[in-house]
Protein backbone atom coordinates (compact mmCIF):
# COMPACT_ATOMS: atom_id res chain seq x y z
CA UNK A 1 0.00 0.00 0.00
CA UNK A 2 1.07 3.38 -1.14
CA UNK A 3 2.52 5.64 2.28
CA UNK A 4 0.49 7.80 4.34
CA UNK A 5 2.22 11.51 3.42
CA UNK A 6 4.79 12.54 5.78
CA UNK A 7 2.55 15.32 7.42
CA UNK A 8 -0.16 13.38 7.97
CA UNK A 9 2.23 10.85 9.98
CA UNK A 10 3.20 13.84 11.56
CA UNK A 11 0.04 14.86 13.30
CA UNK A 12 -0.75 11.23 14.21
CA UNK A 13 2.61 11.08 15.51
CA UNK A 14 1.41 13.98 17.25
CA UNK A 15 -1.61 12.34 19.25
CA UNK A 16 0.54 9.17 20.20
CA UNK A 17 2.62 11.89 21.89
CA UNK A 18 0.06 13.72 23.89
CA UNK A 19 -1.32 10.51 24.55
CA UNK A 20 -4.58 11.29 23.16
CA UNK A 21 -4.49 8.57 19.67
CA UNK A 22 -7.79 6.93 19.62
CA UNK A 23 -8.75 3.62 18.46
CA UNK A 24 -11.75 1.74 17.97
CA UNK A 25 -12.75 -1.10 20.48
CA UNK A 26 -14.87 -3.66 20.93
CA UNK A 27 -14.35 -4.32 24.69
CA UNK A 28 -17.97 -3.72 26.17
CA UNK A 29 -17.67 -6.12 29.35
CA UNK A 30 -18.06 -4.45 32.44
CA UNK A 31 -21.14 -2.19 34.00
CA UNK A 32 -22.35 0.19 31.51
CA UNK A 33 -21.15 3.58 32.88
CA UNK A 34 -20.94 4.77 29.18
CA UNK A 35 -23.22 4.36 26.52
CA UNK A 36 -25.50 6.58 25.19
CA UNK A 37 -28.43 3.98 25.69
CA UNK A 38 -29.91 5.77 29.14
CA UNK A 39 -33.30 3.87 29.54
CA UNK A 40 -32.24 0.40 27.75
CA UNK A 41 -34.23 1.01 24.63
CA UNK A 42 -31.60 -0.44 22.44
CA UNK A 43 -31.39 -3.99 23.95
CA UNK A 44 -35.32 -4.08 24.57
CA UNK A 45 -36.95 -7.49 23.08
CA UNK A 46 -40.38 -5.57 23.33
CA UNK A 47 -39.37 -2.54 21.16
CA UNK A 48 -37.87 -5.58 18.40
CA UNK A 49 -40.66 -7.30 18.52
CA UNK A 50 -42.50 -4.27 18.02
CA UNK A 51 -40.70 -2.78 15.16
CA UNK A 52 -40.82 -6.54 13.47
CA UNK A 53 -44.80 -6.14 13.81
CA UNK A 54 -44.66 -2.68 12.54
CA UNK A 55 -42.43 -4.11 9.80
CA UNK A 56 -44.69 -6.49 9.03
CA UNK A 57 -47.79 -4.81 8.11
CA UNK A 58 -45.77 -2.47 5.43
CA UNK A 59 -44.03 -2.81 2.45
CA UNK A 60 -40.83 -5.39 3.22
CA UNK A 61 -37.33 -3.97 1.82
CA UNK A 62 -33.89 -4.34 3.17
CA UNK A 63 -33.30 -0.72 2.47
CA UNK A 64 -34.51 2.33 1.33
CA UNK A 65 -33.36 2.30 -2.27
CA UNK A 66 -32.35 6.48 -2.83
CA UNK A 67 -32.75 9.41 -1.34
CA UNK A 68 -36.21 10.44 -0.12
CA UNK A 69 -36.54 12.90 -2.97
CA UNK A 70 -35.90 9.81 -5.52
CA UNK A 71 -37.52 6.23 -4.21
CA UNK A 72 -36.59 6.01 -0.55
CA UNK A 73 -39.33 8.14 0.79
CA UNK A 74 -40.84 4.64 2.27
CA UNK A 75 -45.05 5.23 3.18
CA UNK A 76 -43.30 5.05 7.38
CA UNK A 77 -41.70 8.36 6.88
CA UNK A 78 -45.07 10.30 6.32
CA UNK A 79 -46.35 8.38 9.76
CA UNK A 80 -43.68 8.91 11.57
CA UNK A 81 -42.87 12.09 10.84
CA UNK A 82 -46.34 13.03 11.91
CA UNK A 83 -46.25 10.95 15.15
CA UNK A 84 -42.92 13.01 16.06
CA UNK A 85 -44.66 16.74 15.20
CA UNK A 86 -47.34 15.14 16.97
CA UNK A 87 -45.30 13.80 20.22
CA UNK A 88 -42.88 17.18 20.39
CA UNK A 89 -46.10 20.02 19.76
CA UNK A 90 -44.24 20.92 16.24
CA UNK A 91 -46.19 21.76 13.34
CA UNK A 92 -43.66 20.08 11.49
CA UNK A 93 -41.04 17.39 11.31
CA UNK A 94 -38.57 15.73 9.02
CA UNK A 95 -36.43 13.04 9.96
CA UNK A 96 -32.55 13.06 8.59
CA UNK A 97 -30.08 10.63 9.09
CA UNK A 98 -28.08 11.23 12.51
CA UNK A 99 -28.18 13.77 14.25
CA UNK A 100 -24.72 14.80 12.37
CA UNK A 101 -26.32 15.06 9.33
CA UNK A 102 -29.31 17.32 10.75
CA UNK A 103 -26.95 20.08 12.44
CA UNK A 104 -24.74 19.94 9.16
CA UNK A 105 -27.72 19.75 6.99
CA UNK A 106 -29.72 23.01 9.00
CA UNK A 107 -25.96 25.09 9.33
CA UNK A 108 -25.07 24.62 5.90
CA UNK A 109 -28.33 25.49 4.71
CA UNK A 110 -30.26 28.07 6.28
CA UNK A 111 -28.12 31.19 7.87
CA UNK A 112 -27.55 32.87 4.49
CA UNK A 113 -24.59 35.63 3.80
CA UNK A 114 -24.76 38.69 5.96
CA UNK A 115 -26.70 36.84 8.55
CA UNK A 116 -25.14 36.07 11.98
CA UNK A 117 -24.94 32.66 14.25
CA UNK A 118 -24.29 33.10 17.76
CA UNK A 119 -23.10 30.14 18.77
CA UNK A 120 -22.17 28.18 22.57
CA UNK A 121 -18.51 27.89 23.10
CA UNK A 122 -19.13 23.83 23.90
CA UNK A 123 -21.23 23.39 20.92
CA UNK A 124 -21.24 19.95 19.66
CA UNK A 125 -18.61 19.31 16.68
CA UNK A 126 -21.83 18.67 14.15
CA UNK A 127 -22.70 22.24 14.76
CA UNK A 128 -19.76 23.73 14.70
CA UNK A 129 -18.95 21.64 11.36
CA UNK A 130 -22.66 22.98 9.78
CA UNK A 131 -21.11 26.11 10.48
CA UNK A 132 -17.80 26.04 8.64
CA UNK A 133 -20.13 25.62 5.81
CA UNK A 134 -22.15 28.53 6.04
CA UNK A 135 -21.86 31.82 4.05
CA UNK A 136 -22.76 33.58 7.47
CA UNK A 137 -20.58 35.03 10.36
CA UNK A 138 -19.84 32.72 13.09
CA UNK A 139 -19.72 34.34 16.85
CA UNK A 140 -18.59 32.36 19.78
CA UNK A 141 -20.08 33.26 23.24
CA UNK A 142 -18.57 31.50 26.72
CA UNK A 143 -20.32 28.16 27.67
CA UNK A 144 -24.04 29.35 29.31
CA UNK A 145 -22.95 33.03 29.42
CA UNK A 146 -26.26 34.86 29.21
CA UNK A 147 -25.01 38.23 29.35
CA UNK A 148 -21.43 37.35 27.56
CA UNK A 149 -24.28 36.89 24.81
CA UNK A 150 -26.06 39.87 25.67
CA UNK A 151 -22.98 42.31 24.80
CA UNK A 152 -22.05 40.66 21.95
CA UNK A 153 -25.92 40.96 20.88
CA UNK A 154 -26.22 44.73 21.45
CA UNK A 155 -22.20 45.62 19.88
CA UNK A 156 -23.57 43.43 16.62
CA UNK A 157 -25.25 46.10 13.85
CA UNK A 158 -28.26 44.26 12.22
CA UNK A 159 -28.24 45.15 8.66
CA UNK A 160 -31.90 45.10 6.75
CA UNK A 161 -31.74 42.12 5.12
CA UNK A 162 -29.59 40.46 8.06
CA UNK A 163 -30.85 37.52 10.38
CA UNK A 164 -29.70 36.84 13.84
CA UNK A 165 -29.65 33.22 14.61
CA UNK A 166 -28.25 32.12 18.18
CA UNK A 167 -28.35 28.12 18.87
CA UNK A 168 -27.53 26.21 22.08
CA UNK A 169 -28.03 22.98 23.49
CA UNK A 170 -30.66 21.64 26.04
CA UNK A 171 -28.10 19.23 28.10
CA UNK A 172 -24.46 19.39 26.83
CA UNK A 173 -23.11 16.21 25.88
CA UNK A 174 -19.75 17.05 27.97
CA UNK A 175 -21.06 18.45 31.26
CA UNK A 176 -24.32 17.41 31.09
CA UNK A 177 -25.44 21.06 32.10
CA UNK A 178 -28.31 23.30 30.81
CA UNK A 179 -28.51 27.19 29.65
CA UNK A 180 -31.51 29.18 31.41
CA UNK A 181 -33.57 28.41 28.21
CA UNK A 182 -36.24 30.86 29.49
CA UNK A 183 -33.63 33.63 29.42
CA UNK A 184 -32.77 32.48 26.57
CA UNK A 185 -36.35 32.75 24.80
CA UNK A 186 -37.07 36.20 26.16
CA UNK A 187 -33.74 37.56 24.86
CA UNK A 188 -34.89 35.91 21.54
CA UNK A 189 -38.21 38.26 21.97
CA UNK A 190 -35.73 41.52 22.95
CA UNK A 191 -32.95 41.06 19.89
CA UNK A 192 -35.48 39.51 17.69
CA UNK A 193 -33.28 36.07 17.04
CA UNK A 194 -33.98 33.07 15.65
CA UNK A 195 -33.25 30.15 18.65
CA UNK A 196 -31.85 27.11 17.75
CA UNK A 197 -31.77 23.91 20.90
CA UNK A 198 -30.53 20.60 19.93
CA UNK A 199 -31.83 18.37 22.31
CA UNK A 200 -29.57 15.22 21.20
CA UNK A 201 -29.16 14.42 25.52
CA UNK A 202 -32.44 15.45 26.51
CA UNK A 203 -35.12 13.29 24.14
CA UNK A 204 -36.36 10.39 26.01
CA UNK A 205 -34.91 11.69 29.21
CA UNK A 206 -36.37 15.04 30.42
CA UNK A 207 -39.75 16.56 30.34
CA UNK A 208 -43.12 14.36 31.54
CA UNK A 209 -42.71 11.83 28.89
CA UNK A 210 -39.26 12.21 27.86
CA UNK A 211 -40.29 15.08 25.25
CA UNK A 212 -37.15 17.15 25.99
CA UNK A 213 -36.18 20.40 28.42
CA UNK A 214 -38.26 22.54 26.17
CA UNK A 215 -41.41 20.93 26.76
CA UNK A 216 -41.05 20.14 30.02
CA UNK A 217 -40.32 24.46 30.55
CA UNK A 218 -43.55 24.94 28.06
CA UNK A 219 -41.37 27.18 25.64
CA UNK A 220 -41.58 24.05 22.24
CA UNK A 221 -43.87 26.80 20.84
CA UNK A 222 -40.97 29.94 21.20
CA UNK A 223 -38.63 27.98 19.04
CA UNK A 224 -36.94 28.24 15.36
CA UNK A 225 -35.52 25.01 14.87
CA UNK A 226 -35.37 22.10 18.00
CA UNK A 227 -33.01 18.92 17.09
CA UNK A 228 -33.83 15.42 18.44
CA UNK A 229 -31.61 12.30 17.82
CA UNK A 230 -32.51 8.71 18.45
CA UNK A 231 -29.23 7.08 18.92
CA UNK A 232 -29.14 7.88 22.98
CA UNK A 233 -31.98 7.22 24.84
CA UNK A 234 -34.48 6.22 22.02
CA UNK A 235 -32.02 3.47 21.52
CA UNK A 236 -31.99 3.58 17.32
CA UNK A 237 -30.79 5.71 14.78
CA UNK A 238 -31.92 8.88 13.14
CA UNK A 239 -32.81 12.31 13.74
CA UNK A 240 -35.44 14.79 13.61
CA UNK A 241 -35.44 18.73 13.11
CA UNK A 242 -38.41 19.84 14.41
CA UNK A 243 -39.79 23.82 12.99
CA UNK A 244 -42.80 25.35 10.89
CA UNK A 245 -44.04 23.61 7.67
CA UNK A 246 -41.80 26.22 5.91
CA UNK A 247 -39.20 25.64 7.34
CA UNK A 248 -39.57 21.91 6.39
CA UNK A 249 -39.57 22.97 2.97
CA UNK A 250 -37.00 24.74 2.66
CA UNK A 251 -34.75 22.00 3.88
CA UNK A 252 -35.91 19.56 1.55
CA UNK A 253 -34.82 21.80 -1.08
CA UNK A 254 -31.81 23.14 0.24
CA UNK A 255 -30.18 21.42 2.71
CA UNK A 256 -27.78 18.99 1.42
CA UNK A 257 -27.10 16.18 3.47
CA UNK A 258 -31.08 15.69 3.18
CA UNK A 259 -31.44 15.69 -0.27
CA UNK A 260 -27.79 13.61 -1.09
CA UNK A 261 -27.77 10.62 0.71
CA UNK A 262 -29.51 7.18 0.54
CA UNK A 263 -32.66 7.69 3.23
CA UNK A 264 -32.82 5.30 6.18
CA UNK A 265 -33.90 1.97 5.82
CA UNK A 266 -37.77 1.10 6.34
CA UNK A 267 -36.14 -1.00 9.69
CA UNK A 268 -34.86 2.47 11.22
CA UNK A 269 -38.09 4.67 10.69
CA UNK A 270 -40.30 1.45 12.29
CA UNK A 271 -37.59 1.56 14.96
CA UNK A 272 -38.12 5.09 15.78
CA UNK A 273 -41.78 4.73 15.76
CA UNK A 274 -42.05 1.51 17.85
CA UNK A 275 -39.34 3.28 20.56
CA UNK A 276 -41.56 6.51 20.54
CA UNK A 277 -44.84 4.58 21.12
CA UNK A 278 -43.03 2.46 24.01
CA UNK A 279 -42.11 5.44 25.28
CA UNK A 280 -45.95 6.92 25.16
CA UNK A 281 -47.37 4.10 26.97
CA UNK A 282 -44.58 3.08 29.78
CA UNK A 283 -42.48 5.13 31.32
CA UNK A 284 -41.44 3.27 33.67
CA UNK A 285 -37.75 3.27 32.67
CA UNK A 286 -37.63 7.32 32.61
CA UNK A 287 -39.07 6.41 36.10
CA UNK A 288 -36.18 4.30 36.92
CA UNK A 289 -33.95 6.60 35.30
CA UNK A 290 -34.40 9.66 37.02
CA UNK A 291 -33.97 7.95 40.30
CA UNK A 292 -30.72 6.56 39.37
CA UNK A 293 -29.75 10.38 38.58
CA UNK A 294 -30.59 11.41 42.23
CA UNK A 295 -29.24 8.41 43.64
CA UNK A 296 -26.02 8.90 42.05
CA UNK A 297 -25.35 13.10 42.98
CA UNK A 298 -26.46 11.92 46.55
CA UNK A 299 -23.23 9.69 46.76
CA UNK A 300 -21.25 12.07 44.47
CA UNK A 301 -21.94 14.01 48.22
CA UNK A 302 -21.34 10.86 50.28
CA UNK A 303 -17.83 10.22 48.48
CA UNK A 304 -16.63 13.69 49.38
CA UNK A 305 -16.77 14.05 45.49
CA UNK A 306 -18.60 17.56 44.73
CA UNK A 307 -15.89 19.37 44.00
CA UNK A 308 -14.67 16.52 41.16
CA UNK A 309 -17.80 16.73 39.21
CA UNK A 310 -19.85 18.77 37.27
CA UNK A 311 -23.24 20.31 38.41
CA UNK A 312 -25.79 18.15 36.49
CA UNK A 313 -28.94 17.20 36.99
CA UNK A 314 -29.02 15.05 33.65
CA UNK A 315 -27.90 11.51 32.78
CA UNK A 316 -24.22 13.47 32.15
CA UNK A 317 -22.41 13.67 35.09
CA UNK A 318 -18.92 13.94 34.47
CA UNK A 319 -15.70 14.25 36.89
CA UNK A 320 -13.04 16.18 36.02
CA UNK A 321 -9.67 14.80 36.02
CA UNK A 322 -7.37 17.24 34.74
CA UNK A 323 -4.36 15.50 32.31
CA UNK A 324 -4.95 12.44 29.65
CA UNK A 325 -2.57 9.72 31.17
CA UNK A 326 -3.86 10.82 34.82
CA UNK A 327 -7.69 10.45 33.38
CA UNK A 328 -6.91 7.32 31.51
CA UNK A 329 -5.04 5.32 34.14
CA UNK A 330 -8.15 6.09 36.56
CA UNK A 331 -10.49 4.54 33.83
CA UNK A 332 -8.40 1.45 33.77
CA UNK A 333 -8.73 0.87 37.08
CA UNK A 334 -12.09 1.33 37.38
CA UNK A 335 -12.52 -1.31 34.05
CA UNK A 336 -10.18 -3.58 35.72
CA UNK A 337 -12.54 -3.66 38.68
CA UNK A 338 -15.68 -4.26 36.29
CA UNK A 339 -16.81 -0.72 35.89
CA UNK A 340 -16.81 0.60 32.22
CA UNK A 341 -16.69 4.58 32.41
CA UNK A 342 -15.01 6.22 29.47
CA UNK A 343 -11.89 8.94 29.51
CA UNK A 344 -12.86 11.96 27.48
CA UNK A 345 -9.45 13.27 26.70
CA UNK A 346 -7.81 16.63 25.19
CA UNK A 347 -8.34 17.63 22.37
CA UNK A 348 -12.19 17.02 22.70
CA UNK A 349 -12.50 18.51 25.75
CA UNK A 350 -10.06 21.46 26.51
CA UNK A 351 -6.81 20.96 28.29
CA UNK A 352 -6.99 20.51 32.24
CA UNK A 353 -10.78 20.05 31.67
CA UNK A 354 -10.06 16.15 30.63
CA UNK A 355 -12.70 13.88 32.14
CA UNK A 356 -14.19 10.27 33.06
CA UNK A 357 -17.84 10.87 31.71
CA UNK A 358 -20.26 8.63 33.61
CA UNK A 359 -23.67 8.06 31.77
CA UNK A 360 -26.07 6.63 34.52
CA UNK A 361 -28.91 4.27 33.17
CA UNK A 362 -32.31 3.02 34.70
CA UNK A 363 -30.54 -0.54 34.21
CA UNK A 364 -27.66 0.52 36.50
CA UNK A 365 -28.20 -0.74 40.42
CA UNK A 366 -27.58 1.57 43.23
CA UNK A 367 -25.21 -1.27 44.26
CA UNK A 368 -23.07 -0.60 40.74
CA UNK A 369 -23.57 2.99 41.54
CA UNK A 370 -22.92 3.01 45.05
CA UNK A 371 -19.68 0.45 44.36
CA UNK A 372 -18.17 2.49 41.73
CA UNK A 373 -17.85 5.95 43.21
CA UNK A 374 -16.47 4.49 46.40
CA UNK A 375 -14.03 2.81 44.09
CA UNK A 376 -13.16 6.32 41.77
CA UNK A 377 -13.11 8.47 46.02
CA UNK A 378 -10.27 5.78 46.50
CA UNK A 379 -8.33 6.36 42.85
CA UNK A 380 -9.09 10.39 42.74
CA UNK A 381 -7.55 10.51 46.44
CA UNK A 382 -4.44 8.51 44.75
CA UNK A 383 -3.19 10.33 42.09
Amino acid sequence: MKKLPLKLEKRLQKRKDENSFRQLSSETFGVDLFSNDYLGFARSEKIFENTVRILDASKLLNGSTGSRLLSGNHPLFKKAENMLASFHNSQSALIFNSGYDANVGFFSAVPQKNDIIFYDEFSHASIRDGLKMSLARNVKFGHNDLEGLRKKLQKFSKEEDSEIYVVTESVFSMDGDSPDLEALVGMADEFNFNLIVDEAHATGVLGKKGEGLLQELGLEREIFARIHTFGKAMGCHGAVILGSRQLMDYLINFSRSFIYTTALSPHSIASIFATYRFLENDRSELNILRENIQYFRSEIKKNALEDSFVESESAIQSCIIPGNSEVKEIAAGLHGKGFNVKAILSPTVPQGKERLRFCIHSYNSTQEISEVLKLLANFVAKS
